[in-house]
């Protein structure tokens, strides 16, 4: 299961964006240690078998691509290339890496790394299936010298440049030897403008500011990582992360909505804590409870819109988010303008009652439970849903109440982290809760949604498989017209929601966080994000 939907952000919504651009302060301070809040401790930080969004923020600040986007333009710009050149036909990416760029070992940035980190994903013995679908429309990786890459796609894939451009480059003197590099969960050693100092387990996580990074004195990064270093914690519980932002030992932690509304009133919040509450155009996330198809028991699709049909999300928005996030629709942003507009599904045991009884499942012997008979065997209905965060237990607590209402048995499973983690890598599970970052500007749904991600370490965990869906995606792929590439995933996710293989949550309309009263920033938000690369330490007064 991978979490790149998560990483990369960014879309082109109908949002409401600032009234003035955000731009960062090329004169910002330099120094100080930046204390974040994970969320949660990754199992391994390796840049190619990580799977989740903890390993991701260490490797944002560790890890580096060719090029990357801006925060406030989106507009492509520098990174380890200092130029580029597409041809005309869009099928030969070429880059040219800067000269000064070395590893944090010392050792030259080359173009023998560039191929070998692509190369490396296609390397079965690294089981990168979450990483494939982006990179499979590219042929090849040549070395034309030390410092020029050429990439030639296969087909037309409209993200053949950008999957070549945000290549994660590693080297490949200490990844070259995978079984080796497999083992190093704890060792990350990339080319960007901090360097994994300590991964202390169930600790926390130091980085140290790279004084040989390139860009220190490149003027397109002025202004931006200006700690000296940066602290990682792994808190998961909610009130723990409150209590320490509060004594000033966080600078920086995600809020939801329910502590944003009711935990965080009085001093100091608004004197040493600064809360916000802001709008950008990055896509929002969606939260969701995915039913595992190799259950017999998920495989019929009116038993998964039935219990679509019993989670009343109407009530947990009102109840625990203030009305101010959207009922998720489906498998994209609610906002995006690659959403079909299909209503979501609405509380209605009424309805959901109709389509259990349509599936078979009926209370015949009155015990409260439903059952169906198949094969000369009775099964009731029952089932257990595994999740890895307490702070939202409420919602599943409700849900069971509902589900026991309908003759429907829920065991509550809370799991820490890395065991949550390898059972829905294995697939051993019944239900699962989690969510899935907004994804890119223009999604493209083959890394969740394709049959071909049900694979061990793929990222459609739950096993869903739908032929014309396949076909579709595989279609929308490379289109390069973009009107019909919209129009091709319309009908992608417009069937994805009919066929409900998650009951899909929420859409937030808002980011919620809060910062120390010791950081200066450039504003609450750029367009695209928050910005925290952009963050300084204030002077001591």
């Amino acid at each position: 299961m991978n979490m790149k939907g998560i990483l990369a952000l960014l879309l082109s919504s109908a949002l409401t964006a600032p009234a003035f651009a955000t731009a960062p302060n090329a004169s910002a301070p330099k120094g100080g240690n930046f204390v974040i809040n994970l969320g949660g401790e990754p199992p391994t930080v390796h840049p190619i078998t990580s799977t989740d969004a903890y390993s991701r923020d260490v490797q944002n600040y560790v890890c580096e691509g060719l090029v990357t986007r801006d925060s406030e333009t989106y507009d492509w710009k520098p990174r380890l290339a200092e130029k580029w050149e597409i041809s005309k036909d869009n099928k030969t990416f070429t880059f040219f890496l800067r000269k000064n760029a070395v590893f944090h070992d010392g050792k030259p940035v080359t173009a023998e790394d560039v191929k070998f980190s692509f190369d490396a994903i296609f390397e079965p013995k690294y089981e990168a299936a979450h990483l494939r679908p982006y990179y499979e429309g590219l042929a090849k990786a040549e070395v034309i010298d030390a410092h020029t890459i050429k990439f030639t796609a296969k087909d037309l894939y409209f993200k053949n440049f950008e999957s070549a451009a945000t290549l994660t480059v590693i080297p490949k003197h200490v990844y070259s030897d995978v079984e080796k590099s497999k083992k190093m969960n704890r060792q990350l050693i990339c080319s960007g403008p901090y360097v994994l100092q300590k991964f202390d387990r169930g600790q926390l996580i130091t980085l140290k500011k790279n004084d040989k990074w390139w860009g220190n004195n490149d003027a397109v990064y002025k202004g931006t990582y200006n700690f000296d270093s940066i602290t990682m914690r792994f808190y998961k519980d909610e009130n723990v992360q409150l209590e320490r932002a509060k004594k000033g030992e966080l600078d920086y932690i995600d809020l939801r909505i329910e502590a944003f509304m009711k935990k965080t009133e009085g001093a100091p919040w608004g004197k040493t804590v600064l809360k916000h509450k802001v709008q950008n155009s990055a896509p929002k996330s969606y939260g969701f409870i995915g039913w595992n198809f190799r259950k017999e028991l998920f495989q019929d699709k009116n038993v998964r819109v039935a219990l679509a049909h019993l989670l009343n999300r109407e009530e947990m928005n009102k109840k625990f988010r203030y009305g101010m996030s959207d009922l998720a629709n489906g498998a994209v942003y609610i906002r995006s303008e690659f959403n079909p507009g299909n209503k979501a599904l609405e509380f209605n045991p009424k309805k959901a009652q109709e389509l259990l009884g349509k599936a078979g499942w009926t209370d015949t012997d009155k015990n409260g439970v439903l059952e169906k008979t198949a094969g000369g065997k009775k099964q009731e209905f029952k089932f257990t849903l595994i999740y890895p965060n307490k702070d939202v237990e409420k919602y599943w607590t409700m849900y069971r109440e509902d589900l026991k209402k309908a003759g429907i048995d829920m065991e509550l499973k809370y799991l820490e982290w890395n065991s949550f983690l390898k059972l829905v890598d294995e697939g051993n599970f019944d239900a699962v809760t989690m969510a899935w970052g907004g994804g890119s500007v223009e999604p493209d749904p083959k890394q969740i949604w394709h049959s071909s991600g049900a694979v061990a370490g793929g990222s459609n965990f739950i096993a869903y498989k739908n032929p014309e869906v396949d076909k579709l995606i595989d279609d929308a792929r490379v289109e390069p017209n973009k009107a019909k590439r919209i129009a091709k995933l319309k009908e992608v996710y417009k069937k994805i929601a009919e066929d409900a293989p998650y009951a899909f949550l929420f859409n937030d309309r808002y980011v919620f966080y809060a910062n120390s009263s010791r950081i200066g920033t450039p504003g609450e938000t750029f367009k695209y994000e928050i910005g925290t690369d952009y963050w300084w330490m204030k002077p001591a007064q």
